[in-house]
This record gives structure tokens, C-alpha cells and sequence, in this order.
């Protein structure tokens, strides 16, 4: 991504929310308030985690509160929004994020496992956004961010109720955005839609297959979905595509969804499959946290891009759109003379063609005239 001077995002004086905060996109988004210097609420489940993120946040020079909650528990998220109002004052930002998934086919799955998915990477969006609106309602201020991804439009095999989930975060959002316009309300929502990210979750995911798992390439670095979330804090967008392959799936799904069906089907396991066999003792996330600190980054530094110019030219269509225009206009304005200079240039040679026909045809009228 190109360097951007353009100031965007929170100010300094800015109170933030981020639950999933203890690893991956989480944690790259505090970072990235952080340096804005904001002060951040830090909601998750594993301990190490959150007392990585709360180091990393100082270093870049932000305030930050660790509030281990499981955001499956409502009355645990609420008491969590009053702790960190409490402490730091009213919330500005909140930012849902906790996420969980369980990779296997539907026939294998259970009853618990799709519960429990549910209630994290659904449910628990609807207690972060009620907590907030708790706030930000009788303020009549206030940004929530709800980290979606392409899966909310285009579903792939193996990973069911994530999928599921991600739809409905993204039906959710938007009934409570007309919600919000019929009130006139001041308070905003926006999706911010990933693709395929290196985070730790990839380690971390309960995975049934006898490989283990990768997100399906391209890759993209979770500082890159960051910067989205930071920008979308002060632009209000109904939802941000971030990446190529994110725009991709969606539109492409609206044009072709049987194309996409026989693609997945046919090629996605492939994909989303490497490196030897999955051990089935691997420690998985799904009912309670891995031991230890993830980190922002998952196994696939090596080949994940940090650069998305799909994602800046969205960022920047309020000025790149017309001068797209513009070059285009001056482009048709240069070629008007060439385009003159072919058409007399076609006309000269039919209207040649043409004159010997007079004299001929008045030759004709005098003969008949003398009969």
C-alpha cells in the first residue's frame, strides 16, 4: 500500500472497544489505534494474549485495559463496557471481531460445535453492538465496526457455520442501519468485509480433516485489514471490500454463482489443504483458549501480501473517480481532430465518384429534349 499523509481515522482523545483482541486482526487493529494514540478496551478469552496485546499497545504508544470475556455471555460483555467506560470514559469506537470456527464437513459436525460457533462469531457481535448501543444511543454519537468477510456473500465448503454466521452478522448490520437512519440517529455502522488473512487462528481453528487447514490464497496480512478498520472510524461507508479477491467473490457470485459452486466443489479443498497431516491431539480455541500468546501473525509471513491497491482505490474513489473522468474526457477532447481529419477523408473520394455523374445526366435530359 502506498503511503498515505492523508489524516484519517480517530483522534487522540478516542476511546475504543475491540473484542477478539488478544491475536490476529484484533490485535493488528489495537496496534493500530494505538499509534494513533488512543486508549483501548481489550476483550478476549486467553489471558497471554491479552497481556500481549497490552504491550504491544503501550510500545506504540496507546492506553490499554485487558478485560478477559468470553463474548458468548452477554451479561459478560456488558459488565465489561461498563469497566472499561469506568475507567477510560464513553466509548467512542467499538469494534466486533471475536471469531471462531470449526473446519469439517457438515455431516460431520455436531449439535455443540455449531452452537458454539454461532454464539461466537454471530451472537457475539449482537451482545458487543447491544453494549454499545447502550451508550452511543442517549449520546447520539458513536462508530460501530462489525469485521466481516467475503464468506458473508459467497459461502465455501468446510467451514458451514462460519459462513452461516458472517451472513448473519452481515443481515443483522444491515436491518440496525435502517434502524439508526429511521431514528436520526448520529450513531453509524459500518462492514468492513476481509478476504483470506495470516493470522493465528489457523493454528488455533478445530479442524476435522486429515491435512491441516490454510486460508485460501491470496493471503493478506492483518495489518492490512487494520488500516480498513481504522479508516472506516471516520468515513462513512455502508461496507469497505477489502482486497482484490474479496471484491472478487462478490460480485463474481452475483454473476456466476453456479460457476463459483462448480469451482469450490470442485477445487477448494485443494486450496485450503497443505503441509502434511493434521494431528488430531493439536489443542484447539473453540470452548476455551490455546495456552500462550499467538501474536498478530499466523504461520504464512512467507507468502502474505501487506499491499492491496484494489483496497487504496476504494479508500480513494471520492477523488479517483473523477479524475478517471477527467483523463478520459481530455483523452476524447485530443482524439476529435483525428477523428474529423478520417471523416473528410473518407467523404473526398465519394464525392469524386460523384461528379461525373452531372454532365452525363444532363446529356441524357438535352437528347431527350430534341426527340
Amino acid at each position: 500500500m502506498p503511503a498515505d499523509n492523508t489524516p484519517h481515522g480517530p483522534t487522540r482523545a478516542q476511546v475504543i472497544v475491540i473484542t477478539g483482541a488478544s491475536s490476529g486482526v484484533g490485535r493488528a487493529t489495537a496496534i493500530a489505534f494505538a499509534r494513533r494514540g488512543c486508549t483501548i478496551g481489550l476483550l478476549a478469552r486467553g489471558e497471554d494474549g491479552l497481556a500481549g496485546t497490552v504491550r504491544d499497545v503501550e510500545a506504540a504508544g496507546g492506553r490499554a485495559m485487558a478485560v478477559p470475556t468470553d463474548v458468548s455471555d452477554p451479561h459478560a460483555v456488558e459488565s465489561a463496557a461498563a469497566t472499561i467506560e469506568e475507567a477510560f470514559g464513553p466509548i467512542d469506537v467499538w469494534v466486533n471481531n471475536a471469531m471462531t470456527a470449526v473446519f469439517a464437513p457438515t455431516w460431520d459436525m455436531t449439535a455443540d460445535e455449531f452452537k458454539r460457533v454461532t454464539e461466537v462469531s454471530y451472537l457475539g457481535y449482537v451482545y458487543g453492538t447491544l453494549a454499545a448501543l447502550k451508550r452511543m444511543l442517549p449520546r447520539d454519537r458513536g462508530v460501530i465496526i462489525q469485521v466481516g468477510a467475503a464468506l458473508a456473500y459467497r459461502s465455501i465448503p468446510f467451514v458451514s457455520a462460519y459462513c452461516a454466521a458472517k451472513h448473519a452478522v452481515k443481515g443483522f448490520t444491515e436491518s440496525l442501519r435502517v434502524e439508526l437512519m429511521h431514528r436520526r440517529s448520529r450513531v453509524r455502522t459500518t462492514l468492513v468485509h476481509l478476504p483470506a488473512m495470516n493470522t493465528p487462528a489457523f493454528r488455533t481453528i478445530r479442524n476435522k480433516m486429515p491435512r491441516r487447514v490454510q486460508p485460501i490464497p491470496p493471503i493478506y496480512q492483518p495489518e492490512l485489514a487494520a488500516e480498513a478498520i481504522l479508516w472506516s472510524v471516520s468515513h462513512a461507508r455502508r461496507e469497505l471490500f477489502v482486497g482484490w479477491p474479496t471484491i472478487k467473490a462478490v460480485f463474481g457470485n452475483r454473476i456466476a454463482p453456479r460457476t463459483a459452486d462448480r469451482w469450490l466443489a470442485t477445487s477448494a479443498l485443494d486450496h485450503a489443504l497443505y503441509d502434511g497431516p493434521n494431528d488430531p491431539d493439536q489443542p484447539d480455541a473453540l470452548f476455551s483458549p490455546v495456552p500462550g500468546d499467538q501474536g498478530a501473525h499466523g504461520d504464512f509471513d512467507h507468502r502474505s501480501r501487506d499491499v492491496s491497491w484494489a483496497l487504496w482505490a476504494d479508500m480513494n474513489r471520492r477523488w479517483l473517480a473523477p479524475a478517471a473522468f477527467a483523463t478520459l474526457g481530455l483523452l476524447a477532447a485530443s482524439l476529435i481532430p483525428t477523428f474529423r481529419a478520417a471523416g473528410r477523408a473518407r467523404q473526398r473520394p465519394l464525392a469524386a465518384n460523384l461528379l461525373p455523374r452531372r454532365p452525363l445526366q444532363a446529356g441524357r435530359r438535352a437528347a431527350f429534349a430534341r426527340a
